[in-house]
């Protein structure tokens, strides 16, 4: 559990990964692939590919979550996050938004409201307001994820200092 919440402090992507080491468990091996899929056609620019194997996990993930909640609820936020991010990308903010809101809201309830991943999933939605040119409230959800990493960085600062 050390390693998987140390994995998901690390973040530091639009795209979010480290919280599939959570919610591959329990989210199951399809949904594990096609995330990582998704991934890896992002990352190399292919997101018309990618796009169709992201709406793909995120079903599994939902389907998973309406049997079980717990873990899953982190592999359909991961989903949404990923999801939005690839509309983000095209230019589909309207698709976008919704996702990325329901996503915050399931890691700010699952992880907590100062969680480093609350603070990305922050920045994803301020990303796309900038892109969107809705600059005062995307600096409102960067002040806010700043609140959350300060501390982080800090704590990272003097272990660096003290070493």
């Amino acid at each position: 559990m050390n390693r998987i919440l140390i994995a998901m402090a690390s973040l530091t992507v639009l795209f979010v990964e480290p919280v599939q080491l959570y919610a591959q468990a329990s989210a199951g091996i399809e949904w594990e692939i096609l995330n990582g899929e998704a991934m890896a056609l992002y990352r190399s620019g292919h997101y018309d590919r990618a796009l169709p194997v992201a709406q793909k996990a995120l079903i599994i993930a939902e389907e998973t979550v309406e049997k079980d909640v717990g873990p899953d609820q982190l592999a359909l936020a991961t989903s949404l996050n990923n999801l939005a991010e690839l509309y983000r990308v095209q230019g589909n903010f309207n698709a976008a938004e919704p996702l990325y809101k329901r996503s915050l809201r399931i890691f700010e309830i699952t992880l907590g409201p100062n969680h480093p991943v609350v603070a990305t999933s922050l920045n994803n939605l301020a990303t796309l307001y900038r892109a969107n040119q809705r600059v005062v409230a995307a600096e409102d959800l960067e002040k806010r994820a700043a609140r959350i990493t300060a501390p982080n960085v800090s704590l990272r600062k003097d272990l660096t200092t003290t070493q």
